[in-house]
């Protein structure tokens, strides 16, 4: 067959091979560029996430005891061997992830004496610490470093951190003396100790500062009479003849993971490695690390992302497997005289076919690799995608020839009769697709999946769920125009019943399924979108039932009333919370051995108010809303797990649990699975109406304060909070001179926007939005071709019909009746697929992993339905509009002369 005849014949239909060409672009570039957007999306969030954790929490830090050092070797040689052998234990994962490293001796605090410290009368233990690398991190100010050389009558050297000298009152050259303290407090075993040298970081942030205890900062003293706390550097020969010489010494090693050294695509490996290497570390070392924790929550956050998007990409790329089909089918219908007459003139079956095959051969792999090529200029490193580019392509090539396999060679026929009355061979088709759809959903929700991995199940419930729906569709929306059209006929007029009547004839089995598939995506999309967002709402709702919570240490106890005197502030309540108390059968503490539990002290009333006027929809149980004190065990609201251990341990009835050292008799007035303000992960939790509690000499203090309002000041909120530890602690039975630590203050908005940003939201945006817009768009092409398929019938029913008087207006009004069922019956039914997927695929989905843990629950919002009602109305006018360009350029007044054939 020449290639130039098939190259002419490609020119003659330019328009219809232009088109399957397109189709083909878009579906190799989605296959090779979607990828890499995903990919380019998680490793941003990967990243973010990661920059705001503190660098030192992707720190692999081993750590020895308090130990002397062994006598064949020095303190700072067997440290470097073992700070080269520990990192090549590392699993190769985790090795690859490693670029920066360090490790240290100290020699542990000991106390120094000197007239600059007694200048000021301060009371000093310093820390002594080798540590190689330090010249390069930071910059002498004054005099010189500790020397390498050792020479017995040398005192011992030391640099500070100039920052750290200035606070303890020392300089360079300043002589001082350390050595041990008893308990006794005799000062014994002192060793000369000379101040040699002042430094600056160059960058304090660098994670060669991250040791502990800091060499940049000093620990102030834990109660009366007690040191401060310092560290400084000296030489490692210094550190190996005093290891030597018997003081106790502790070596740590740390090896930091980038955050761009972690691939997104392989959190699951890495995680593995952590385990690994927490598994067989030395049995005389500790390790501590917390990078798994982040990377654990990214990487569900990622793999149901990726469940989400291939359960939208299924859905697309059905979708223009269909418009493919649809394309082939209106090609070779157009084309049907040509391949009747080929086989008229002796032509064999396959004649048209490899006439078809040839002209696809010019065209669809120039597409395909074209759409490739587009694929690769997205930004993101690839997936493994060729062989599904190949398939595809393949796959499209072959559409056009089978398609004209299918061409009937005899007359025309009534293609509406047909459908009207199908063939068992259809029927049997038709109800194997229901009962495949049927099974596949069942089999899915009972056998559930692997969350991040494309399972050919998932991915094929909705396609089947969809064409099963279409089918149902196709069967059902005849019945109701067909009455409509008898009830049309007995009235004036003909564009009613005329309508009606070629509405109910129309054959449009197969663009009717790709409508309704990809309408059904995009309103999965937009489903499943709202029911994460109202999850999301929820879920700020249980962190913070208020406006803002202010979390410290303990308050006191008109640090409330000072709040509501707060401008914007309408309410505030009082919140105890303790993570770790002990059950107990009496008041004189009996352990029932079970095991420990959380608990929450919270004023009911105080609480409902707030919720109340936060505008928080919250049913608190009304044992702790209506609790009063009483004689007896106070009601308490418990988590299943402690109400079954009570249940067990038959003290459900009369149990006691500490608060802030008081012991509280409860008795379970109910179960909750979760309650406000508690982690998502606590399973075990006892929470007391702090009104009913009776009178002790030692009142609980709250640990979190609670405020409603509008406009809420952060500011001044942190300090009314700082303000009222402070008083707690000076106005207190028991006072010390350290300073509590700042409250932590957070607004519902900032968690609800939390929520919503960082992590993998962008990937699961990405699919949402890609999702929704490309199924409007493509079912919106869907009807162009549903139109299409059916415009030269019409074209010759208008011709007739203006040729019998039909008015321009009147055959606008038929056009409109006849589309606008088809257009509605696609739309709706694929609003209601996509309804119902969201339904059945939540709970194998795993997106609570983006709403903190909080179940997302679907529901079909009322702005739902009205997207979906505008939709159908551009739906209808643009099929409208497709009609009316049709029919000019097929100059309606020709087509009666063209044939009867439609």
């Amino acid at each position: 067959m020449s290639v130039g005849a098939a190259a002419r014949r490609v020119r003659a239909y330019g328009g219809q091979f232009l088109l399957l060409a397109v189709l083909t672009l878009v579906v190799t570039l989605l296959i090779s560029g979607v990828p890499r957007m995903v990919n380019r999306l998680a490793e941003q969030g990967l990243r973010a996430q990661l920059n705001n954790e503190l660098p030192a929490r992707r720190d692999l830090s081993y750590t020895t005891g308090v130990v002397t050092a062994p006598a064949l070797r020095t303190a700072m040689g067997g440290a470097r061997e073992r700070f080269e052998a520990l990192a090549a234990d590392l699993p190769p994962q985790v090795r690859s992830a490693v670029t920066e490293r360090w490790y240290n001796v100290d020699a542990q605090p000991a106390r120094v004496l000197g007239p600059d410290l007694a200048a000021r009368n301060l009371l000093v233990d310093l820390g002594l610490r080798g540590m190689p690398d330090i010249q390069g991190a930071s910059t002498l100010v004054e005099g010189t470093w500790p020397s390498e050389t050792y020479l017995p009558d040398r005192p011992i050297e030391v640099a500070l951190d100039v920052d750290v000298a200035a606070k303890l009152n020392l300089r360079t050259g300043s002589q001082l003396r350390i050595g041990r303290v008893d308990d006794q407090k005799r000062f014994s075993d002192a060793a000369p100790l000379t101040v040699v040298g002042l430094f600056r970081p160059v960058d304090s942030t660098g994670g060669i500062w991250d040791g502990l205890p800091s060499l940049l900062q000093t620990i102030p003293p834990q109660g009366d009479g007690q040191p401060v706390i310092a560290s400084g550097v000296v030489a490692q020969s210094a550190l190996d003849k005093r290891a030597a010489a018997g003081w106790p010494i502790r070596s740590n090693w740390r090896y930091r993971l980038a955050a761009d050294k972690i691939d997104a695509r392989r959190l699951d490996q890495l995680i593995d490695g952590l385990q690994e290497t927490q598994r067989h570390r030395p049995a005389e070392l500790s390790l501590a690390q917390g990078i798994d924790i982040p990377l654990r929550a990214f990487a569900a956050q990622v793999n149901a992302a990726r469940t989400l998007l291939a359960v939208i990409a299924a859905g697309v790329l059905a979708t223009l497997a269909g418009l493919i089909v649809l394309a082939a089918i209106l090609a070779t219908r157009r084309r049907r005289a040509e391949f009747v007459l080929i086989r008229a003139r002796g032509g064999g079956t396959t004649a048209g076919a490899r006439r078809s095959l040839a002209e696809s051969l010019l065209v669809v792999p120039v597409a395909a690799a074209l759409g490739w090529w587009l694929g690769t200029l997205f930004p993101g490193a690839p997936d493994p995608s060729t062989p599904y580019l190949i398939a595809a392509t393949v796959l499209v090539t072959l559409a056009l020839p089978l398609a004209t396999l299918a061409v009937p060679t005899g007359g025309a026929s009534r293609r509406d009769l047909v459908r009207m009355r199908p063939s068992t061979r259809r029927l049997t088709v038709e109800v194997s697709v229901l009962l495949f759809a049927a099974l596949a959903a069942v089999l899915l929700r009972r056998r559930g999946l692997t969350l991040g991995e494309v399972d050919p199940l998932l991915v094929s419930v909705p396609v089947l769920l969809a064409i099963a729906a279409a089918v149902l569709a196709l069967r059902a929306y005849p019945w109701p125009l067909l009455l409509v059209s008898r009830l049309a006929a007995r009235r004036r007029g003909s564009v009613a019943f005329l309508g009606t009547a070629r509405a109910g004839r129309s054959a449009v089995a197969a663009p009717l399924v790709v409508v309704v598939l990809a309408i059904g995506t995009a309103a999965f999309c937009a489903v499943v979108a709202a029911g994460v967002d109202a999850s999301r709402d929820r879920a700020a709702e249980r962190i913070v039932p208020a406006d803002a919570v202010i979390r410290g240490e303990r308050f006191a106890p008109d640090t409330v009333d000072e709040l509501g005197r707060l401008p914007g502030v309408r309410a505030a309540t009082r919140v105890l919370y303790s993570s770790d108390e002990r059950l107990a059968v009496d008041e004189l503490g009996t352990d029932p051995r079970l095991d420990s539990t959380a608990v929450m002290l919270v004023d009911g009333p105080g609480l409902d108010a707030v919720a109340r006027e936060s505008e928080v929809d919250l049913l608190l149980p009304a044992g702790l809303r209506t609790a009063r004190p009483e004689p007896g065990p106070v009601p308490a609201i418990v988590s299943p797990a402690v109400a079954a251990d009570l249940a067990k341990a038959k003290i459900d009835r009369s149990a006691f649990i500490s608060v802030q050292g008081q012991r509280y008799e409860f008795r379970v007035a109910g179960s909750e699975e979760n309650f406000p303000l508690l982690p998502a992960t606590t399973d075990r939790f006892v929470i007391l109406p702090w009104q009913a509690l009776p009178a002790r000499t030692t009142t609980p203090v709250a640990t979190s304060l609670l405020v409603a309002g509008d406009r809420l000041d952060a500011q001044a909120l942190r300090r009314a909070g700082d303000q009222g530890q402070l008083r707690y602690q000076q106005q207190g039975a028991v006072t010390g001179e350290k300073r509590p630590l700042g409250v932590v203050v957070d607004t519902r908005a900032d968690v609800r926007r939390d929520l919503g940003a960082g992590g993998a939201n962008g990937v699961l945006a990405f699919g949402f939005v890609g999702g929704a817009v490309g199924g409007s768009v493509l079912g919106l092409l869907a009807i162009a071709f549903t139109v299409l398929a059916g415009a030269r019938a019409r074209g010759q029913v208008l011709s007739r019909l203006r040729t019998l008087g039909m008015s321009r207006r009147q055959w606008r009004g038929l056009l409109l009746v006849e589309l606008a069922p088809l257009v509605g019956v696609s739309v709706l039914t694929g609003a209601l697929v996509g309804a119902v997927l969201p339904l059945l695929l939540n709970p194998v989905l795993g997106l609570s992993a983006f709403t903190s843990g909080m179940p997302v629950r679907v529901a079909f919002e009322p702005g739902l339905v009205a997207a979906v009602l505008a939709l159908g109305v551009v739906a209808l006018g643009f099929a409208v509009a497709v009609e009316a360009l049709n029919n000019r350029r097929l100059r309606l007044g020709e087509v009666l002369r063209l044939g009867e054939e439609s």
